[in-house]
């Protein structure tokens, strides 16, 4: 075929006092990888809403062709009947079924209405290998963590005859070697004349793979730029994308480091399921005041499981270990007493565990710390919303007022939100886990300015990340993790992303020499 694969026309689209799009045009040759990029709130998330039938036919101005043919999809089914697949950001898999039935649901590998599990398990077994999933297709998906959550969600949309691909930042949940073979695998699909939107804020991934990029800003298309003819730059792409150069991503710090605020000391906890398992082994390590302190390590490696577990024990059993607060041994059994003794966790699920998404921006915000805002037992709301309204202008939460309803924020906003909820409870130390994942390059600016900010005033800081370059960014000292156990620590000013690599890999390799 000739022509464009897929050709969207000067399409509009508006919710009330709001235009999203505003004469968006696009278009996508036959094996092409296209990216779609801009700030959170650009509009790539409801373009692609309106192409795959979320928003149907009739809700939004313009034409779309696919094929060369006018579509007018009425719903999400009608566009996958044409080939059309989208992986939206926010999972939508059912926690309590299995893999293998998450990924065949509603596409069930059936005969007259007598389901194959043999097909079904031999066939999604076929899918999780293609992903780089090693999970047990009968395990469910709510004992798996949401960055494997996100490759059943792949392989679920592999399942169907897919002529084109739309992945809403793919890798968003994913580390570094997760998202390579994630990559990879849209390569190989490209090979086989699949084509693929991709929206991503990762640049060097969008660098990577795609043949072309369209930026978004403020709704609108601001260019289209073919990669390899251009020579596409990051520099270009987020001029672009938020109209303006930034010229430093990481602020630039001078940390006054004092006295160890937080320590961890041969920290053990079981798995959930498998009372036998330890997730994390004999972990130890500890945070100075002004301190930012990393921890990095590849999917499975217990990070999360670590800040979980620790934080009024929210994950697993525990199994035994310390955890110290300028020296002294304070007990963390509950959440509660985690806030109490001025430890605070920013989950990496924001939209799960971080906020209530049907309330108002000003009551996620005074949730930690209700007693701040309350007398005898009544919530001031007048002094809850005087606090929302101060973040709002501290934290720029972008949002008509503090009443907005946080689901409806972009990821960036939500993030934002989330983490001035924690900061109002006043905490000492601070979890960061994931803290920009899924949030545009300028919103990150903006949260890694909040975090050298918080190290400043004499808070340590702990940062879980998957993106290495983040972490040499901004710490002062980066741990590694694998496998449940801590497998070094480097200083910033040795660090860099192989030698991070290696530890991150070092348990898995004794391991292998073992066997």
């Amino acid at each position: 075929m000739a022509g464009p694969v897929l050709e969207m026309r000067s399409i509009s689209k508006s919710f009330p006092g709001v235009k999203a799009l505003s004469d968006v045009s696009l278009s996508v040759a036959p094996g092409e990888v296209h990216a779609v990029c801009g700030e959170n709130g650009a509009g790539k998330s409801t373009l692609m809403k309106v192409l795959s039938g979320v928003y149907p036919h009739g809700s939004y101005e313009g034409e779309i062709l696919f094929q060369g043919e006018p579509c007018a999809f009425k719903d999400i089914r009608a566009s996958e009947q044409r080939g059309i697949v989208i992986i939206h950001q926010e999972l939508a898999l059912v926690p309590y079924l299995s893999i293998a039935e998450n990924i065949f649901l509603g596409n069930e590998h059936a005969t007259r209405g007598i389901i194959s599990w043999h097909k079904t398990l031999t066939h999604a077994k076929e899918l999780l290998g293609r992903v780089g999933l090693h999970e047990n297709p009968h395990t469910r998906v709510a004992d798996i963590g949401v960055g494997k959550q996100q490759l059943v969600e792949i392989a679920k949309a592999l399942a169907k005859e897919v002529k084109l691909l739309i992945l809403d930042e793919p890798t968003a949940a994913l580390n570094d070697e997760d998202s390579r073979k994630l990559l990879d695998l849209i390569l190989e699909l490209k090979a086989q004349g699949i084509s693929c939107i991709i929206i991503s804020h990762k640049l060097n991934e969008i660098a990577r793979v795609a043949d072309s990029v369209t930026i978004l800003r403020d709704g609108r298309t601001i260019e289209t730029i073919a990669v390899d003819a251009e020579g596409v730059s990051e520099d270009r792409i987020i001029r672009g994308m938020v109209g303006r150069d930034l010229e430093h991503r990481y602020p630039e710090r001078a940390p006054e480091i004092g006295e160890v605020a937080f320590a961890v000391e041969d920290w053990a906890v079981h798995h959930p399921i498998d009372h036998q398992r330890k997730v994390v082994d004999g972990v130890s390590i500890d945070v100075r005041r002004g301190e930012i302190v990393g921890i990095a390590g590849l999917m499975g490696a217990g990070r999360t499981e670590l800040a979980m577990s620790v934080f009024g024990r929210s994950y697993g059993r525990y199994a035994g270990g310390r955890v110290l607060m300028d020296g002294k041994e304070v007990r963390t059994r509950t959440v509660p007493e985690a806030i109490g003794h001025g430890i605070a966790y920013v989950t990496e699920d924001r939209k799960h565990f971080g906020l209530n998404l049907m309330d108002d921006i000003s009551r996620n915000i005074s949730l930690s710390a209700l007693g701040k805002v309350s007398r005898r037992g009544w919530v001031n709301r007048h002094e809850e919303t005087r606090v929302a309204e101060s973040f709002r202008k501290t934290m720029n939460i972008k949002a008509p007022s503090v009443f907005a309803e946080t689901g409806k924020l972009s990821g960036g906003n939500q993030q934002k939100v989330v983490l001035s909820k924690w900061i109002f409870s006043g905490p000492q130390v601070l979890i960061l886990d994931e803290p920009t994942r899924g949030i545009d390059i300028g919103a990150k600016a903006e949260i890694y300015t909040v975090i050298a900010e918080l190290a400043a005033q004499g808070k340590a800081v702990l940062v879980i990340s998957s993106e290495l370059p983040e972490l040499l960014g901004m710490c002062d000292r980066i741990y590694t993790m694998a496998e449940g156990r801590l497998t070094g620590e480097v200083d910033r000013a040795d660090a860099t992303q192989e030698s991070l690599m290696r530890l991150m890999t070092v348990s898995a390799a004794i391991d292998d020499e073992q066997v």
